[in-house]
């Protein structure tokens, strides 16, 4: 049987009810070979987690980017929510050493396959929050997804500081740089301020949750700026 206190440590979240968690670990082929009373499968958590997901990850990207079009934060979503980028994530916990599966699932290798780990994590999600509610679920999935979301974001629609370089390279021959200009908040949750400049001048400034991003703000809030006077 999984080892439900071990997940929990592993999440970082403690469960009121460990039930809820143990049946998001429940595969159907497990189900399908019970003899004794039914139990739920993960199937309907897999839907829920899904809807809580992608909640999470559209609200992060309100907040922090919001220069970013609709079609930029619906680009960086799809590429979070993604099978492929869920399993790798379950992978990061050892989720699938948790996973109730039935024994042809088992033989298969069901607990490597990308489909069962990217459900089963979503599944995961959707017990947090309904034991522990909105809060406790979007902590564990930013905590999570962090890194993923820098990269996704970071190699989004638009290479920004490269468009800027190339544009100040073209008119003045010079490189813009970045400065630091703060950062605030505790360690887990730090906003950045940054400036791109070229000779001191101060072309735009960006703010993010990490040195990089706030760098990419900065980029593009320098171009938008320079599109004004061309």
């Amino acid at each position: 049987m999984a080892d439900l206190v071990e997940l929990q440590q592993i999440m970082g979240v403690s469960f009121n009810d460990p039930s809820l968690l143990e049946q998001s670990l429940r595969h159907g082929s497990y189900i399908n070979e019970l003899s004794k009373t039914p139990v739920a499968s993960n199937e309907t958590m897999e839907f829920l987690g899904d809807a809580v997901l992608g909640l999470v990850i559209a609200e992060k990207l309100y907040h922090d980017f919001p220069r970013f079009t609709e079609g930029e934060m619906t680009h960086v979503r799809a590429a979070i929510v993604r099978r492929d980028t869920l399993a790798r994530l379950a992978r990061t916990i050892k989720l699938g050493d948790f996973l109730y599966l039935g024994k042809g699932e088992e033989a298969s290798g069901g607990r490597s396959k990308p489909s069962n780990l990217a459900s089963t994590l979503e599944a995961v999600i959707a017990a947090a929050f309904l034991d522990r509610g909105l809060a406790v679920a979007r902590d564990f999935v930013l905590k999570l997804f962090d890194k993923e979301l820098e990269r996704t974001v970071s190699r989004g629609a638009a290479d920004y500081k490269s468009q800027l370089q190339e544009l100040i390279q073209a008119r003045q021959q010079v490189t813009p740089t970045y400065h630091l200009v703060s950062a605030t908040g505790p360690p887990h949750s730090r906003t950045f301020t940054v400036e791109a400049r070229v000779d001191n001048k101060v072309l735009g400034s960006g703010m993010g949750p990490s040195k990089k991003l706030a760098e990419m703000e900065a980029a593009r809030a320098a171009l938008e700026q320079m599109a004004t006077f061309t």
